[in-house]
Parts: C-alpha cells; structure tokens; sequence
C-alpha cells in the first residue's frame, strides 16, 4: 500500500492503515476518496497529496 503526504501541511496517512478518526478506511487510496476529500488539518485538496515510497 502507499503513504500520502499533505504537501502544505504534512499531514500523512498510511493507505493499508486508513485513518478512521478521518474517514479513510484501511485499504483506501488517494483515488479512493471523493472528489471533495479535503486535509483533515490544512484543508488542501487531494491534488495537494503526494504518494511517499
């Protein structure tokens, strides 16, 4: 799986983890997630992530 990073803010999550506290089931990806997905802390859009290796 693939970790996202928030390129404003860095606020990361971990796709095989998810992040329930936000909404991101574990096994979520990036595209995954509505159109609409903002950061939880920032409020930047899903273009504003990028996947970490």
């Amino acid at each position: 799986m693939v970790e996202y990073k928030c390129m404003l803010c860095g606020w990361t999550f971990d796709s095989e983890k998810g992040d329930l506290a936000h909404g991101i089931e574990p096994g979520m990806t990036l595209e995954d997630l509505p159109d609409d997905w903002t950061c939880p802390l920032c409020g930047a859009g899903k273009d504003m992530f990028q996947a970490v290796e």
